[in-house]
Protein backbone atom coordinates (compact mmCIF):
# COMPACT_ATOMS: atom_id res chain seq x y z
CA UNK A 1 0.00 0.00 0.00
CA UNK A 2 1.19 3.64 -0.38
CA UNK A 3 -0.02 6.49 1.69
CA UNK A 4 0.95 9.96 0.87
CA UNK A 5 0.51 14.05 1.56
CA UNK A 6 -1.36 15.60 -1.03
CA UNK A 7 -2.75 19.01 -1.56
CA UNK A 8 -6.18 19.99 -3.15
CA UNK A 9 -7.07 22.88 -5.45
CA UNK A 10 -7.76 25.06 -2.66
CA UNK A 11 -4.61 24.93 -0.89
CA UNK A 12 -5.55 21.94 1.63
CA UNK A 13 -2.75 19.55 2.50
CA UNK A 14 -4.51 16.14 3.05
CA UNK A 15 -3.26 12.27 3.55
CA UNK A 16 -4.08 10.14 1.04
CA UNK A 17 -3.79 6.48 -0.61
CA UNK A 18 -4.24 5.81 -4.17
CA UNK A 19 -8.29 3.87 -5.20
CA UNK A 20 -7.16 3.34 -8.56
CA UNK A 21 -4.25 4.66 -10.86
CA UNK A 22 -6.68 7.59 -11.93
CA UNK A 23 -8.23 8.68 -8.50
CA UNK A 24 -6.77 8.41 -4.57
CA UNK A 25 -8.55 9.01 -1.25
CA UNK A 26 -8.95 11.47 1.54
CA UNK A 27 -8.53 8.77 3.67
CA UNK A 28 -9.86 11.28 6.87
CA UNK A 29 -12.65 12.73 5.26
CA UNK A 30 -13.37 9.01 3.76
CA UNK A 31 -13.39 7.61 7.26
CA UNK A 32 -15.49 10.03 8.50
CA UNK A 33 -18.47 8.27 6.70
CA UNK A 34 -17.33 4.73 7.81
CA UNK A 35 -17.63 4.81 11.35
CA UNK A 36 -15.10 1.72 11.74
CA UNK A 37 -12.74 3.20 9.76
CA UNK A 38 -12.49 6.58 11.49
CA UNK A 39 -9.29 8.15 11.81
CA UNK A 40 -9.84 10.76 14.66
CA UNK A 41 -7.23 13.31 14.67
CA UNK A 42 -5.17 13.17 12.21
CA UNK A 43 -3.68 16.01 10.81
CA UNK A 44 -0.31 15.06 8.98
CA UNK A 45 1.34 11.62 8.43
CA UNK A 46 3.68 11.71 11.23
CA UNK A 47 0.04 11.84 13.25
CA UNK A 48 -1.01 8.76 11.27
CA UNK A 49 2.36 6.92 11.99
CA UNK A 50 2.16 7.23 15.64
CA UNK A 51 -1.10 5.38 15.36
CA UNK A 52 1.01 2.56 14.67
CA UNK A 53 -0.13 -0.87 13.23
CA UNK A 54 -3.84 0.07 14.09
CA UNK A 55 -3.67 3.34 11.76
CA UNK A 56 -2.65 0.93 8.69
CA UNK A 57 -5.11 -2.00 9.47
CA UNK A 58 -8.14 0.71 9.94
CA UNK A 59 -6.68 1.68 6.71
CA UNK A 60 -7.12 -1.39 5.06
CA UNK A 61 -9.99 -1.61 6.36
CA UNK A 62 -11.38 1.14 4.94
CA UNK A 63 -10.41 0.39 1.47
CA UNK A 64 -12.35 -3.12 1.73
CA UNK A 65 -15.64 -1.40 3.09
CA UNK A 66 -14.71 1.27 0.38
CA UNK A 67 -14.66 -2.14 -2.35
CA UNK A 68 -17.91 -3.94 -0.53
CA UNK A 69 -20.11 -0.45 -0.63
CA UNK A 70 -19.05 0.13 -4.60
CA UNK A 71 -20.61 -3.37 -5.19
CA UNK A 72 -23.45 -3.85 -2.90
CA UNK A 73 -24.77 0.11 -2.01
CA UNK A 74 -24.22 2.43 -4.65
CA UNK A 75 -25.58 5.37 -3.22
CA UNK A 76 -23.70 5.62 0.11
CA UNK A 77 -20.39 4.87 -2.16
CA UNK A 78 -20.83 7.57 -4.76
CA UNK A 79 -21.61 10.10 -1.30
CA UNK A 80 -18.18 9.50 -0.03
CA UNK A 81 -16.72 9.77 -3.16
CA UNK A 82 -18.44 13.02 -4.30
CA UNK A 83 -16.30 14.21 -0.96
CA UNK A 84 -12.94 12.20 -0.23
CA UNK A 85 -12.18 11.15 -3.84
CA UNK A 86 -10.16 13.08 -6.36
CA UNK A 87 -8.95 12.66 -9.95
CA UNK A 88 -4.91 12.06 -9.14
CA UNK A 89 -4.88 15.16 -12.35
CA UNK A 90 -6.25 17.50 -9.93
CA UNK A 91 -3.61 17.01 -6.75
CA UNK A 92 -0.12 17.77 -6.34
CA UNK A 93 1.75 15.09 -4.13
CA UNK A 94 3.85 17.07 -0.91
CA UNK A 95 6.81 15.63 0.54
CA UNK A 96 4.82 12.44 2.41
CA UNK A 97 6.16 13.84 5.58
CA UNK A 98 7.07 17.35 6.19
CA UNK A 99 8.30 17.27 10.14
CA UNK A 100 10.42 14.27 11.42
CA UNK A 101 11.44 14.52 14.60
CA UNK A 102 15.27 13.62 12.89
CA UNK A 103 16.82 13.44 9.57
CA UNK A 104 19.61 11.22 9.42
CA UNK A 105 21.88 10.19 6.76
CA UNK A 106 24.50 8.41 6.00
CA UNK A 107 27.79 8.74 3.91
CA UNK A 108 30.30 6.27 1.93
CA UNK A 109 27.18 3.23 2.78
CA UNK A 110 27.98 2.13 -1.24
CA UNK A 111 31.77 0.45 -1.82
CA UNK A 112 31.97 1.76 -5.32
CA UNK A 113 31.05 5.71 -3.62
CA UNK A 114 33.72 5.10 -1.50
CA UNK A 115 36.18 4.54 -3.99
CA UNK A 116 35.00 7.23 -6.73
CA UNK A 117 36.42 9.62 -4.01
CA UNK A 118 39.08 8.01 -3.15
CA UNK A 119 37.81 7.12 -0.03
CA UNK A 120 38.16 3.62 2.33
CA UNK A 121 34.40 2.52 3.22
CA UNK A 122 33.50 3.04 7.17
CA UNK A 123 34.13 0.47 9.41
CA UNK A 124 30.97 1.80 11.15
CA UNK A 125 28.02 3.74 9.51
CA UNK A 126 29.09 7.57 8.69
CA UNK A 127 26.15 10.12 10.14
CA UNK A 128 25.35 13.46 9.68
CA UNK A 129 21.56 15.28 9.84
CA UNK A 130 19.56 17.10 7.55
CA UNK A 131 16.95 20.00 8.94
CA UNK A 132 12.99 19.86 7.91
CA UNK A 133 13.24 23.29 6.27
CA UNK A 134 15.21 21.50 3.72
CA UNK A 135 12.46 19.31 2.96
CA UNK A 136 10.68 19.49 -0.56
CA UNK A 137 8.34 17.13 -2.29
CA UNK A 138 7.87 15.46 -5.78
CA UNK A 139 7.80 18.48 -8.64
CA UNK A 140 9.14 21.21 -6.30
CA UNK A 141 12.08 23.21 -7.54
CA UNK A 142 15.37 22.29 -6.25
CA UNK A 143 16.62 26.02 -5.51
CA UNK A 144 20.64 26.52 -6.34
CA UNK A 145 22.07 28.65 -3.88
CA UNK A 146 23.11 32.18 -4.99
CA UNK A 147 26.37 31.12 -3.04
CA UNK A 148 27.55 28.20 -4.64
CA UNK A 149 28.10 26.76 -8.24
CA UNK A 150 28.55 23.12 -7.33
CA UNK A 151 24.95 21.75 -6.64
CA UNK A 152 25.10 17.99 -6.90
CA UNK A 153 22.36 15.53 -6.14
CA UNK A 154 22.70 11.74 -4.78
CA UNK A 155 19.59 9.54 -5.12
CA UNK A 156 18.76 7.47 -1.42
CA UNK A 157 16.65 5.01 -0.35
CA UNK A 158 14.83 6.00 2.43
CA UNK A 159 13.32 4.49 5.82
CA UNK A 160 10.24 5.55 7.20
CA UNK A 161 10.70 4.43 11.18
CA UNK A 162 7.32 3.35 12.55
CA UNK A 163 7.92 3.09 16.60
CA UNK A 164 9.56 4.09 19.07
CA UNK A 165 12.68 1.82 20.28
CA UNK A 166 16.07 2.59 21.21
CA UNK A 167 18.12 -0.41 21.93
CA UNK A 168 16.76 -2.10 18.47
CA UNK A 169 17.99 -5.90 18.42
CA UNK A 170 19.24 -6.10 14.20
CA UNK A 171 16.95 -9.02 14.17
CA UNK A 172 14.06 -7.12 14.96
CA UNK A 173 15.02 -3.69 13.11
CA UNK A 174 12.44 -4.16 10.07
CA UNK A 175 9.74 -4.78 12.77
CA UNK A 176 10.30 -0.91 13.61
CA UNK A 177 9.89 0.28 9.58
CA UNK A 178 6.99 1.78 8.75
CA UNK A 179 7.80 2.19 5.13
CA UNK A 180 10.14 3.59 2.62
CA UNK A 181 10.22 6.88 0.08
CA UNK A 182 12.70 8.18 -2.02
CA UNK A 183 15.38 10.92 -1.08
CA UNK A 184 17.46 13.17 -2.80
CA UNK A 185 20.75 14.44 -0.95
CA UNK A 186 21.03 17.09 -3.00
CA UNK A 187 24.85 18.83 -1.69
CA UNK A 188 26.66 22.24 -2.44
CA UNK A 189 30.17 20.75 -3.04
CA UNK A 190 31.53 24.02 -3.21
CA UNK A 191 30.83 23.60 0.87
CA UNK A 192 31.23 20.16 1.53
CA UNK A 193 34.67 20.87 0.81
CA UNK A 194 35.08 23.99 2.16
CA UNK A 195 33.71 23.31 5.68
CA UNK A 196 35.30 20.29 6.09
CA UNK A 197 32.43 18.57 7.12
CA UNK A 198 28.22 18.09 5.61
CA UNK A 199 25.77 19.75 7.40
CA UNK A 200 25.94 23.29 5.69
CA UNK A 201 26.57 21.38 2.29
CA UNK A 202 23.65 19.24 2.64
CA UNK A 203 20.88 21.20 4.53
CA UNK A 204 20.12 24.22 2.57
CA UNK A 205 16.75 25.02 1.42
CA UNK A 206 15.09 23.08 -0.94
CA UNK A 207 18.35 20.09 -0.44
CA UNK A 208 16.26 17.35 0.82
CA UNK A 209 13.34 16.29 -1.99
CA UNK A 210 11.56 13.02 -0.85
CA UNK A 211 8.27 11.72 -2.00
CA UNK A 212 6.30 11.21 -3.86
CA UNK A 213 4.99 8.44 -1.28
CA UNK A 214 5.32 5.98 1.23
CA UNK A 215 5.76 2.48 0.20
CA UNK A 216 4.12 -0.01 3.13
CA UNK A 217 6.00 -2.72 4.75
CA UNK A 218 3.53 -4.87 2.86
CA UNK A 219 4.42 -4.13 -0.30
CA UNK A 220 8.29 -4.19 0.08
CA UNK A 221 9.45 -7.09 2.27
CA UNK A 222 13.81 -7.16 1.38
CA UNK A 223 14.73 -3.72 1.05
CA UNK A 224 18.11 -5.15 -0.03
CA UNK A 225 17.18 -6.27 -3.47
CA UNK A 226 15.39 -2.97 -5.01
CA UNK A 227 17.24 -1.11 -8.36
CA UNK A 228 18.32 2.27 -7.84
CA UNK A 229 18.33 5.34 -10.73
CA UNK A 230 19.16 8.83 -10.86
CA UNK A 231 18.75 10.72 -14.21
CA UNK A 232 19.71 14.13 -15.08
CA UNK A 233 17.48 15.22 -18.42
CA UNK A 234 17.25 11.18 -18.86
CA UNK A 235 20.77 10.86 -18.71
CA UNK A 236 21.37 8.18 -16.45
CA UNK A 237 24.24 9.48 -13.61
CA UNK A 238 23.44 6.34 -11.11
CA UNK A 239 22.43 3.37 -11.22
CA UNK A 240 22.67 0.57 -8.54
CA UNK A 241 21.06 -1.84 -6.15
CA UNK A 242 20.22 -1.59 -2.38
CA UNK A 243 21.85 -5.51 -2.20
CA UNK A 244 25.27 -3.09 -2.64
CA UNK A 245 24.60 -1.35 0.51
CA UNK A 246 27.67 -1.80 3.12
CA UNK A 247 25.91 -1.93 6.12
CA UNK A 248 21.90 -3.28 5.35
CA UNK A 249 18.93 -1.46 6.68
CA UNK A 250 18.26 -3.78 9.83
CA UNK A 251 22.36 -3.16 10.78
CA UNK A 252 21.69 0.71 10.34
CA UNK A 253 18.70 0.48 12.60
CA UNK A 254 20.09 -1.43 15.16
CA UNK A 255 23.51 0.52 15.02
CA UNK A 256 22.05 4.33 15.39
CA UNK A 257 19.19 3.28 18.10
CA UNK A 258 22.15 2.36 20.24
CA UNK A 259 22.95 6.50 20.52
CA UNK A 260 19.83 7.45 20.69
CA UNK A 261 15.82 6.49 20.54
CA UNK A 262 13.77 6.24 17.37
CA UNK A 263 10.62 8.16 17.40
CA UNK A 264 7.48 7.56 14.62
CA UNK A 265 8.28 9.52 11.62
CA UNK A 266 11.80 9.42 11.58
CA UNK A 267 14.11 8.94 8.71
CA UNK A 268 16.81 7.56 7.47
CA UNK A 269 18.83 8.45 3.94
CA UNK A 270 20.46 5.10 3.86
CA UNK A 271 23.09 6.28 1.15
CA UNK A 272 24.12 7.40 -2.43
CA UNK A 273 25.60 4.88 -5.37
CA UNK A 274 28.56 6.03 -7.77
CA UNK A 275 27.93 8.52 -10.72
CA UNK A 276 27.27 11.59 -8.22
CA UNK A 277 28.27 14.70 -10.92
CA UNK A 278 31.30 16.03 -8.64
CA UNK A 279 33.45 12.25 -9.55
CA UNK A 280 32.77 12.92 -13.20
CA UNK A 281 35.17 13.45 -16.39
CA UNK A 282 34.88 16.24 -16.18
CA UNK A 283 32.94 17.58 -13.16
CA UNK A 284 29.17 17.50 -13.81
CA UNK A 285 26.25 20.06 -11.35
CA UNK A 286 22.97 21.28 -11.70
CA UNK A 287 22.23 23.83 -13.59
CA UNK A 288 18.80 26.10 -13.95
CA UNK A 289 16.21 24.22 -16.08
CA UNK A 290 17.88 20.65 -15.59
CA UNK A 291 14.81 18.03 -14.44
CA UNK A 292 16.49 15.61 -11.95
CA UNK A 293 14.54 12.16 -12.14
CA UNK A 294 15.51 9.59 -8.83
CA UNK A 295 13.69 6.10 -9.55
CA UNK A 296 13.55 3.10 -7.18
CA UNK A 297 12.05 -0.19 -8.23
CA UNK A 298 8.61 -1.16 -6.45
CA UNK A 299 8.60 2.55 -5.03
CA UNK A 300 8.13 4.97 -8.41
CA UNK A 301 9.70 8.41 -9.50
CA UNK A 302 10.99 11.38 -7.73
CA UNK A 303 11.11 14.27 -10.12
CA UNK A 304 12.55 17.75 -9.21
CA UNK A 305 13.05 21.09 -11.90
CA UNK A 306 16.21 22.91 -10.57
CA UNK A 307 16.13 26.68 -10.61
CA UNK A 308 18.59 29.08 -9.20
CA UNK A 309 17.96 31.31 -6.55
CA UNK A 310 16.90 35.34 -7.80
Amino acid sequence: MKIFTFQTKDGQNRIGTFWSESEIIDIVHAGERLPKSRFETIKNMKEFIEIGDKGVKKLQQMIRQLKELETNDSEIFNGIRSVAFYPLKEIKFQAPISNPQKIICLGRNFLEHAKEGGAEPPKNPMIWGKFNSAIIGHQDNIVIPKISEKADVEIEFVVVIGKKGKHIPEDKALEYVFGYTIGNDVTARDYQYEDKQFTRAKTMDTFAPLGPWIVLTDEITNPQELELELKVNDNTWQKSNTKNMIFSIAYTISYLSKSFTFEPGDLIFTGTPSGVGHYQKPPQYLKEGDIVSLEIEKIGILENPVIKEK
